[in-house]
Parts: structure tokens; C-alpha cells; sequence
């Protein structure tokens, strides 16, 4: 084993990330391990000095230590027994040697006499430095300073002779620490020895590295707050805060203005006066695009009912509603003004929002027992269309009374759907869902286990008298059916209606539940007609007619079978407005017509349809307000948050950064995140930089950590309750709780439309059981939802809000500029502003005159295009740390500042110069033009490096072999690699450009006005959308990842070179070599890009030659299927040959055969592995395709 893979084994043993570690007798001693728990020693010590060294490793209390003895070897054994007589022995001298007490009076106690100028002590903490430690103390503090591979930090010390007049010899140290020491150079005391000098100049300089802060109070190098490795997790596994990974339940927040007592109007004990005053808003919606479709444009219009008055913003918020294909709908608030309403119309208006609601969210509420939260206060109401002076002559109380009174709610079916009513999960029945519909809908019996028909409601006749009797189809005893058809009666369900009075209506379908819109009568079909085939269908017919339908599906024989039918659609569930579902195009209009005639229209009989007390555009238009008040309760929420912070922000900037991604709607604060990300990093850097202008680098980079890691921005997101401003998921109306109709059950949202071509199409959704059974207050569901009223939480992860804080501070820096985001920084409590009079005086750079006449300031100046007021910024610029101290200090800590100037200015010059750009596309643009290897090459293109001072011959040579690389780039035209490149740069290149930055920051006066003056031309041509250039390992990737392929790689080290391959579902297809592995991987990711882009092209010409495309679709096994449907063969065959390799990689091998009519079974057909069951399929589908051309070519379809 190498000596680093030991080191390294070590390092995980003493971390705890191996438990288990098998060593020589080498670990008896010299190895400093961890306490162990089990020591077992498989080969017996040689010594008794062995033997209690390899004891010592168990000295952890309750550790165990355990010898294995030859059985029977006497010699064994005696060693054993005097090794144990030997350790008492020890143990007893140790304790006798420890008690001192019979030596009190004697000289052999006297105190030892320590001056106070040979140690310091540390009050606080009781911690020593002595002469005798010091020394090491120096060395151990350099050794701790940043550094790279190209310096060894070490102190220097330089020795003085000091002659006596006596001929004695006395000597003085002066020491001499690293450049980026808080102080250069210390001279010590004069003392009697060489020795004791260097101890006291050390002694000295420890105390003064203390007083400056280098040191802890424990006298050891100060490295900063958050020592430590960065983790994701602790040391049970479990994520820490400030990562994705890191979730927490948190409830809802609703704003404090949607909160009124009034709706609990009518309860007992509620005292309210005669009338009631209120708010009434009319909700406006403007259609943008056109539409033939009638039930997208006819809808019913509607207010809101407040008991407070809203603010003005939300009024001036319009919401994009995508409600169909061609057709976005603009909504917004329009103020109509106050009403004064009694209690009784109050009662009113709330039975109504509840029978409403209970339909729109399929929840089944009774008003009369529907719980009321005063926390969330507002109504829906139905208005006319006209404008009336009297605002409560504009709420339609006709419509609103037809509705309350109507005796059809006494149906369940005319309530809430069956799936949705029954309140548990079919597939505990042991039946079908419309099955156990009918028995508990209509007389209060199930079907269970052992008591359901064979097939469904198929063997259901019987049972289906019984719901008949109670009104679920009308009697077979009605006559004079002739008589109503010629009046233009139709028979219901439940009763008989005027044909024309039906269009626009919504009816429920008794036999399976659900609602349609009718759009038309067709006096033209009626249920003896024949049952269409559904689309792509060429078998034989299954029902020769409507009426054979039912009953062969139902069991219903229908009566009325002359009966014009019903057409109409299904009413969708509930949908979420706010995403966008389409891509909108004229173009499109004319397939979307078509569409809608092809999928959405069935025909019912009458007689199996109840009609609804809802009309069609109420519900229509009452399933767009669920959309509408997530955008206003949210746009409420924001402003409640901007009234709390104290600053004129917009509202609608604040919501942006208050919606997460996952919201999936038009906006969301990646954006404001990345900018308020660059820009606090820079605020920070530059507070730190300047207030503390001892610390060096490293230490700056680890406070830094501690004011701007996700973690402390989390603990900042929590104290001031951001986590119920946020908006973090998608908007489902399935958990969205409507005041006085909570959700019944929470599930994902359903926004997958329901094909009702087949009207027996029946939601996939589970139904969740009672939410407040057994509920203890801390149980938790495995998919992350707290049992009870899961409506009022949600789980966020701590990452969302630590982002949510860099995105405020993103969107106040847009809308306010500095002054702005300082406001929010400090109500946050991000302390990173600066008195004038805290800030402390530059420090004075005397440079040598040396240094000066070795420096060409006009050319370096002239390259940036700007004059130095202090000389000695643009030295420390430039001066790496190894060369030699000589009075300049190295460009470490300008590095440190100028990284987060230039980051900040260059992700403020893309934020406002893309301003449509996404997110995605707005980071990957920040990636490739921050970084260090695009630095490093602006660095040699404007010859920057040669200006560099630094002491290091590998570190010259690597610059020299980087500026042929990159001439080489430069000569090509119109390439730019934004730091591609295929030669890694030296970071100290990219590290001077920086500290560069950081020196005119700092020349200029803090101005980054000058340092974006200076970098932009530098940093010209900047990458743009058209030039951004894609990782090759994250292009094959994404390309792996859409192709279903597995990719892997595999690296391997000989000597100094790393090779690594690249395999696509296990096959070798990219290889590179180079001395840095990431190098090694980049290069092979682009060999391998190159291969599979040659081998598209060459299939490509392939199928197009052997005719394999046709009109731009392949041959799959659909086009198999087809072929068999026409020719009425059997459906293929498939079978599973093979299925192997690595989960990664997993590829599957599959026949198939199809029996003919005529030569009976085809031989079969064996297809190429394949990433995916379907993929193989297809492949082995094209083969049986080729052959079937090839034996029945020239044949006609059935011959």
C-alpha cells in the first residue's frame, strides 16, 4: 500500500468514516488513532512492552480487548499471565509515583522560578506559551497560513553577534514570518544563546499574533469561524439545515387582512348589528386570442365579497389565466365598493359559496354544518352583467335562491362525485368503485369481499332494481310517451324537462356519477343507433348499439330508447390556471377545434341523466376563482411582508421572490436569486475585508462563509417568519382549502384532462382515508404530509428559504438600488455596513526602491487603461506568495475582495442586459464567464501574467505551457473556449486578474463604477446566449439522460497520468489521458460526443436509405399492430430473451412473432439490446416488419 493511501485509511479510522481497521504491529505505537472499542490481536505480542503498548489502543472505557491463544500451547499461556502480572505491576508504580505527598517540606518541591518574560498566559482560558513552545508554535502558525502548491510558508530567522566589553558574546534574533502574516518582521531581545534568542523572539511574536487576533484565546492559529469540513449531513446521516435535503413542516400563512369575524354570521352566540359592512369586488376577465369553443368563452361573471378593503396593488395585479389553447385570460380585482347586507342575506350568500365550492373542488359540504374560519374571511358571489348604482342589486339573489332551495341537493350524486364521496380506496373492496357506489350511495350497502357481483356492475341486474326503485332511472310504468316527445319533453332521471331548456346545463350521469355539459340535443341519434368504434379501433364490434351498451355494461335496459340522445362534455376537475398548460399559436386553432371534436363529446340517454341545480357557465366560471385567489391571497401575502419591512419595493417584485420554481408558474425568484446571491457576497467580502485588515485570506473566506452560508440565511429566514410568506408548490385546487370547504384529501393536483370519449374513463387518483382518524398530533405520512387538515402545511426545504432571502435581496437591489437592499439586509440582521469612522486608514506601502524600478508600471497600466494613485496596491496585486518577504505583502487578500467585486459586476451587467433570459440559462452564462479558467485566459490575452512576481520555477513552467495553449485558441477566428480550454490554467493567473479588480476597488475609493469601467473591455468579447459553450460531460449527460442511455465512467491512474473512459450502456466509446483527472474526464467526454454524433449521422443516412422513415415516423410496433388489426391476425407475441447489466446500464433483449392466417406463426424475430422495455420491442417490431415485407410483398390486406 502506497503512503498516501495509508494516510489516507488513517484519516477515515480517526473520522469515523471506517469503523473497521486491520493494521500491523505497527499500530501498537507510533500510529495516533482514535479510542477504539474492540481491539483484537490475532498473532501474540513478542513483549511485555507489546503487549501493554497494543492494551493501550483499548482505553476507552468499556472497551474490550481481546487475545487469541493457541489452544494447548503452555507457552502461550504463561506469556499471558505475566504480561497481566506485569501491567498490575505498572499500574501500581504509576499511582505510587503520581502521590507526592510524603516529599511536602522537602527541596525536592521547591517552585521552579518562571519569570514572566519566559511565558505568556492567556487569562481567559489559563493556555501557555513558554520559550520551550514557542518555537514549534511559529513554525505549526506558518505551516496553517493559505498557500498553494508553488510556496512553503516558513519563518526565517536572521542571527546577530552582540560582543561584550568582558569578550562575552551575547545574541539577538530578528524573525521574519510569510508575507501574508498580519506583520513581517519581529526583532527579539539580546540573551546569552543563539537558542534562547530564537525562543524569545518566538515568545514575543506569539504574543503579538495573539493581541492581533491571529491566535484564539486558546493560543492556536485562528482559522476563522466554521472550522471545519462542509457536510450535508451529520454524523447520524440526517441533512443538516441550510440544504436541499433539509425539510421541515411549516403552516400556511394567510395575510392578516382576509380576516374577519362576520363569517361566522348565523353561528350561536355570534352578536352582530342589524347590517353588515362590506367590501364588493367584481372580478374582471379580458379573453386575449379567439376561440370557437363556445364552453371556453361563455361563463358566468362573478364578485368577491372582503370585510376589508384591499390594497391598491392588488388591484393593479393582473393574472394570466391559461385557459385553452388559443385563449389566455387576463383576470384582476376591479373596486366596486362597500354593501351593507343583513344577516340573513349574509346566511344566503353563504349556503350559496358553499354549494358552489363543494361542486368546483368536489368536496361534499352541507352549509348548515360547513366550519367556518374567521382567519380566512371572503365570499363568492354571482353578479349580472349590467352595472347598478345599488352594488346589491348587482348580486344576481335570483340565481343565488334557486340555487340554496333546490331539493336536488338531497341527492348524493348531485353533491360530490362518487370517487370523492365514498372516502376510501377501492381496492379494499374487493369490487370496482361504481360498484360499491351503488350500494352505498342509494341504500346504504356495499358490495363487499365476498358479497359482490362477478364482473362489476355487469352482474348487477338485480341489485340494480333496487337503486331503480329509488329513483336512480325513471319508472317503466310512465306512459304517453309519445304525447311529451311531441311537446319537446325529454324523460330524466329524476323528472321530465324541456329539450331547449337543457343546452348549457350541467347533468349528472346516474349510472356512473359524473357531470357533463350538454351542449346539444341530437334529435337526429337516439340509443338504437350504433355505438361508434372508439379512434384507431378495427376490430369487431363489441356493442351493436347505445341501448346494447348499457346493457351490456350496466345491465340497464333502457326504456325511452327513442329518446333523442344528449351530447355533451365532461366537466373537467378543478384545474390550475396559473401554469402554463399550451403552447399558444394561431396555428393551432384550427387543430384544437378539431381536437375538441374528436375527444370531448359523448352521447347519454336522457333517461340516465339528473339534471344539476349548477348551470354550465357558473361552474365554468366558478373553476377559474380558485386560480384567482391563490394569485390574490399570495399578492396579499407579499404586501403584508413589504408593509413589515418598511420600504416602497413594488409588490409584485416581492412576490416574485417569494415563488419558488417548483410553483411552476410565469415567475419565480431563480433570477432575483442569482443576483442577490453575487451581491451579497460582494457587500460581505468588502465589510470583512475592511474591517478587519489583519486577517488574512483564508480567514476572511471562512467569516465570509459564516454571514452568507445557506445555513445562517435559513436561521435569518426563520426569525423573521418568512416560511408563511413563501410560495413553494405547484398550486393544486384538490388541497387548496376555500373558506368554509376544506380539502378532503390531499394528493397530488389532477391536472391531466380525462379522455370522456370512453365516458366510463375514471380517475386514477387514490382516495385518502379519514384524515382525523387516529391522528396523535406528530404522525407522519411516508409521502411527507402532516395527517389532519393537511391543507394548513407544507414541507420546505431550508435551501428554498435561504434562497428566498438572497432573492429579497436581489429584488430590492433592482428596485431601490444600495440604499434598498441595505434597508432589507439590516431588518434581516445581515450586519455588513460600515461607519466612515470604523473604517480603518489604508495602511502606508513602503516600497522598496528595487521592487519599484523592477515593476514597468506604464505597460501594466497602460494594458488596464487606468493610472494607480498608490503604487503599492498594484505591487501587492501582482506579488505571489512565494517570492521572497521583502516589505510587500501578497495579493491573497485583494484576491479575496476583487473575486466578489467582479463577480457582482459582471452578474449585474448579464441580469440587466438578458432580461428574458430563464434562470437556467442566466447561471450557465454566469458560470462561464465567472470562473476562474476565463480569467486566467483574459489574463494572458491582455499579458497581464508576465507582470506577475513570484519565486517559483514549476509555477513558470505550467504559465509557459498555458500561454502556448491559449496563443493557440487566440489564433483561431471567432473561437473563444469562456475557459474550455483543453489545458487546465494555473489558478494564480485567474488570481491576479482578481487582485487586480480588487486594487482598483480599493485605488479608486471603493468605486465599482471605475472597476467595471476598467474589466469590461478586458473581459471583451463577454460570453452571450448565441456563444455560451456546454461542458462536454454535462452535454453527454443531458444527452445520455434523453436517450434513456446509461453512462458511466471509468478513471484509473498510471504514475502522473489519469485516463479515463467513458461507457454508453457499457460500451466503450470515449477515452483520454492528461495529469489532472477532471481534465482527463472533460477530454474523454468530448472524444465520446464526437463518436455518437458520427454515429446519428450514419444511422440517419441508413434509415433514410433502406425507407425506413416514412413522413418523419418510424416504424414501430404500432405500425405491427396496425398491420395485424387490417388483416385480422392475432395481436404479436412478445417475449423477454435477455436482461442484464448494472442498474445504470440495464439493457433488454426481446422477440416477437405473429400467427398469420394463412402460414401460421412467422419465424421470430430477435431485436438489438436496448436501454428500455420499449425500445427493445420496437427494435425486434422492425425486424418481424421486414420480414412480413418481404414474404406478403405484392399481397392485398386480408389475402
Amino acid at each position: 500500500m502506497r503512503s498516501c493511501q495509508m494516510q489516507d485509511t488513517i484519516t477515515k479510522f480517526r473520522d469515523g468514516r471506517v469503523t473497521l481497521l486491520v493494521a500491523t504491529s505497527v499500530a501498537e505505537e507510533g500510529l495516533d488513532i482514535r479510542q477504539c472499542n474492540v481491539v483484537i490481536r490475532f498473532d501474540l505480542a513478542k513483549t511485555v512492552l507489546a503487549y501493554i503498548q497494543s492494551r493501550g489502543r483499548a482505553r476507552k472505557p468499556g472497551s474490550d480487548y481481546i487475545l487469541m491463544l493457541e489452544r494447548g500451547n503452555m507457552s502461550h499461556e504463561a506469556f499471558l499471565r505475566n504480561a497481566r502480572n506485569s501491567e498490575e505491576t505498572l499500574r501500581k508504580e504509576a499511582i505510587e509515583r503520581t502521590d507526592l505527598s510524603h516529599l511536602d517540606g522537602t527541596s525536592m518541591l521547591s517552585p521552579v522560578d518562571i519569570s514572566p518574560d519566559s511565558m505568556y498566559q492567556v487569562e481567559s482560558t489559563g493556555a501557555v506559551v513558554s520559550l520551550n513552545s514557542a518555537v514549534g508554535l511559529v513554525h505549526f502558525y506558518c505551516s496553517q497560513l493559505p498557500s498553494d502548491r508553488y510556496s512553503i510558508l516558513r519563518p526565517e530567522f536572521i542571527m546577530q553577534k552582540h560582543e561584550k566589553p568582558g569578550g562575552s558574546t551575547e545574541y539577538s534574533c530578528k524573525l521574519q514570518l510569510p508575507c501574508n502574516a498580519p506583520f513581517e518582521k519581529l526583532e527579539g531581545p539580546i540573551c546569552s544563546s543563539i537558542r534562547l534568542a530564537q525562543q524569545a523572539v518566538c515568545l514575543a511574536a506569539c504574543k503579538k499574533l495573539h493581541e492581533m487576533g491571529a491566535f484564539t484565546d486558546m493560543l492556536l492559529p485562528d482559522r476563522g469561524s466554521g472550522e471545519g469540513e462542509k457536510t450535508e449531513q451529520n454524523d447520524e446521516g440526517d441533512p443538516l439545515p441550510g440544504t436541499a435535503r433539509h425539510r421541515e413542516f411549516f403552516p400556511e400563512g394567510v395575510a392578516e387582512i382576509l380576516h374577519g369575524e362576520w363569517i361566522l354570521s348565523g353561528r350561536d352566540g355570534y352578536q352582530s348589528s342589524q347590517f353588515i359592512k362590506l367590501y364588493l369586488y367584481s372580478v374582471n376577465c379580458v379573453n386575449i386570442g379567439t376561440s370557437k369553443d363556445p364552453f371556453v368563452t361563455q361563463l358566468s361573471n362573478f364578485a368577491l365579497i372582503f370585510g376589508n378593503e384591499l390594497d391598491a396593488e392588488v388591484l393593479s395585479t393582473t393574472m394570466d389565466l391559461f385557459v385553452a389553447r388559443t385563449i389566455i385570460t387576463k383576470a384582476s380585482l376591479v373596486f366596486r365598493g362597500p354593501i351593507e347586507i343583513t344577516e340573513s342575506q349574509l346566511i344566503l350568500l353563504k349556503s350559496f359559496h358553499v354549494r358552489l365550492m363543494s361542486i368546483v373542488l368536489d368536496v361534499d359540504v352541507d352549509p348548515s354544518t360547513t366550519p367556518w374560519d374567521p382567519a380566512k374571511a371572503y365570499l363568492f358571489v354571482p353578479v349580472g352583467a349590467e352595472k347598478c348604482m345599488d352594488l346589491l342589486r348587482e348580486i344576481d339573489w335570483t340565481l343565488v335562491n334557486s340555487i340554496v332551495n333546490s331539493d336536488a341537493w338531497n341527492n348524493p350524486l348531485q353533491r360530490a362525485r362518487p370517487d370523492v364521496y365514498l372516502g376510501t380506496n377501492e381496492r379494499t373492496l374487493g369490487g370496482d368503485r361504481r360498484e360499491y357506489g351503488f350500494g352505498k350511495l342509494r341504500h346504504g350497502t356495499a358490495f363487499g369481499q365476498k358479497a359482490h357481483p362477478t364482473y362489476g356492475i355487469r352482474g348487477a341486474i338485480a341489485e340494480f332494481d333496487v337503486v331503480k326503485a329509488s329513483g336512480l332511472v325513471p319508472g317503466r310504468g310512465w306512459g304517453h310517451f309519445n304525447d311529451y316527445q311531441n311537446k319537446g319533453k325529454l324523460f330524466m332521471a329524476d323528472s321530465c324537462w324541456d329539450a331547449k331548456d337543457l343546452a348549457g346545463m350541467v347533468v349528472t350521469a346516474a349510472h356512473s356519477g359524473k357531470r357533463f355539459y350538454v351542449d346539444s340535443i341530437c334529435y337526429n341519434m337516439n340509443a338504437e343507433n350504433s355505438f361508434p368504434r372508439k379512434e384507431g379501433y378495427l376490430g369487431p364490434l363489441e356493442y351493436s348499439s347505445f341501448a346494447d351498451y348499457y346493457k351490456q355494461k350496466y345491465g340497464v335496459e333502457l326504456v325511452y330508447k327513442k329518446q333523442p340522445l344528449i351530447r355533451a362534455r365532461g366537466v373537467s376537475y378543478c384545474k390550475n390556471l396559473l401554469s402554463p398548460r399550451f403552447e399558444h399559436s394561431e396555428a393551432s386553432n384550427g387543430e384544437f377545434s378539431e381536437n375538441l371534436d374528436k375527444t370531448y363529446y359523448v352521447y347519454l340517454p336522457p333517461e340516465l341523466c339528473l339534471v344539476h341545480p349548477l348551470p354550465g357557465s357558473l361552474v365554468r366560471g366558478a373553476q377559474r376563482l380558485p386560480s384567482i385567489m391563490r394569485r390574490v391571497e399570495s399578492m396579499l401575502l407579499a404586501i403584508q411582508l413589504k408593509d413589515i419591512i418598511g420600504y416602497p419595493v413594488p409588490a409584485n417584485k416581492i412576490l416574485e421572490a417569494l415563488t419558488a420554481a417548483s410553483c411552476q408558474e410565469t415567475f419565480c425568484y431563480e433570477r432575483a436569486e442569482l443576483l442577490g446571491d453575487a451581491y451579497l457576497k460582494w457587500v460581505v467580502s468588502r465589510f470583512l475585508f475592511l474591517k478587519y485588515p489583519q486577517k488574512h485570506e483564508g480567514q476572511l473566506t471562512r467569516m465570509r462563509q459564516q454571514m452568507v452560508s445557506n445555513m445562517i440565511l435559513y436561521q435569518y429566514a426563520l426569525n423573521k417568519n418568512l416560511q408563511s410568506y413563501i410560495q413553494a408548490d405547484r398550486f393544486a385546487p384538490s388541497r387548496w382549502a376555500a373558506p368554509g370547504v376544506l380539502p378532503v384529501f390531499d394528493e397530488e393536483t389532477r391536472d391531466s384532462e380525462p379522455s370522456i370519449f370512453d365516458e366510463e374513463f375514471t380517475p386514477s387518483s387514490e382516495l385518502q382515508k379519514n384524515l382525523y382518524d387516529d391522528y396523535d398530533g406528530d404522525s407522519m405520512q411516508e409521502d411527507g404530509e402532516i395527517e389532519g387538515d393537511s391543507s394548513c402545511y407544507r414541507v420546505l426545504s431550508s435551501k428554498t428559504l435561504a434562497d428566498v432571502v438572497e432573492a429579497l435581496i436581489g429584488v430590492y437591489y433592482v428596485a431601490g438600488g444600495k440604499i434598498a437592499t441595505n434597508h432589507l439586509m439590516k431588518w434581516i440582521g445581515i450586519n455588513a455596513e460600515l461607519d466612515p469612522q470604523e473604517i480603518p486608514s489604508s495602511k502606508p506601502y513602503n516600497i522598496p526602491e528595487s521592487i519599484i524600478k523592477s515593476i514597468n508600471f506604464d505597460t501594466l497600466e497602460g494594458a488596464l487603461g487606468i493610472k494607480f494613485q498608490n503604487k503599492g496596491l498594484l505591487v501587492e496585486a501582482i506579488t505571489h506568495a512565494s517570492r521572497p518577504s521583502s516589505g510587500v505583502s501578497c495579493y491573497q487578500r485583494l484576491e479575496f475582495v476583487g473575486d466578489a467585486v467582479l463577480d457582482h459586476l459582471i452578474t449585474k451587467h448579464l441580469f440587466f442586459t438578458y432580461t428574458d433570459l430563464p434562470p437556467g440559462r442566466l447561471t450557465d452564462l454566469r458560470a462561464a464567464a465567472v470562473n476562474n479558467e476565463n480569467f486566467a485566459r483574459v489574463a494572458v490575452k491582455h499579458k497581464l501574467h508576465v507582470h506577475l512576481r513570484h519565486g517559483s520555477s514549476a509555477l513558470e513552467t505550467q504559465i509557459r505551457e498555458f500561454v502556448k495553449d491559449v496563443q493557440e485558441e487566440l489564433s483561431k477566428p471567432g473561437f473563444n473556449s469562456f475557459g474550455l480550454g483543453d489545458c487546465k490554467a494555473p489558478k494564480v493567473l485567474g488570481d491576479i486578474f482578481e487582485s487586480i479588480a480588487g486594487a482598483i476597488f480599493l485605488d479608486s475609493g471603493c468605486a465599482t463604477s471605475v472597476v467595471w469601467k476598467v474589466f469590461q473591455p478586458l473581459l471583451d468579447p463577454m460570453v452571450t446566449p448565441d456563444t455560451l459553450p456546454m461542458h462536454p460531460v454535462r452535454e453527454l449527460q443531458e444527452r445520455c439522460q434523453q436517450q434513456a442511455e446509461g453512462l458511466e465512467y471509468k478513471a484509473s491512474r498510471t504514475g502522473n497520468v489519469a485516463t479515463v473512459e467513458v461507457l454508453v450502456d457499457g460500451i466503450q466509446i470515449g477515452v483520454a489521458q492528461n495529469p489532472q483527472k477532471k481534465m482527463a474526464q472533460k477530454l474523454a467526454a468530448r472524444n465520446a460526443l464526437v463518436v455518437l454524433k458520427e454515429k446519428e449521422t450514419a444511422a440517419k443516412k441508413d434509415t433514410e436509405k433502406d425507407g425506413e422513415k416514412k413522413n418523419g415516423s418510424q416504424f414501430t410496433r404500432q405500425t405491427l399492430n396496425d398491420i395485424c388489426l387490417r388483416r385480422q391476425w392475432p395481436m404479436p407475441q412478445y417475449r423477454c430473451i435477455n436482461e442484464g447489466g448494472p442498474a445504470h446500464a440495464k439493457r433488454f433483449v426481446y422477440a416477437v412473432r405473429v400467427n398469420t392466417s394463412d402460414s401460421g406463426w412467422t419465424d421470430e424475430c430477435i431485436g438489438e439490446p436496448m436501454p428500455s422495455v420499449k425500445k427493445a420491442k420496437d427494435s425486434a417490431a422492425v425486424l418481424l416488419l421486414e420480414l412480413l415485407n418481404r414474404n406478403y410483398r405484392g399481397k392485398p390486406d386480408g389475402k
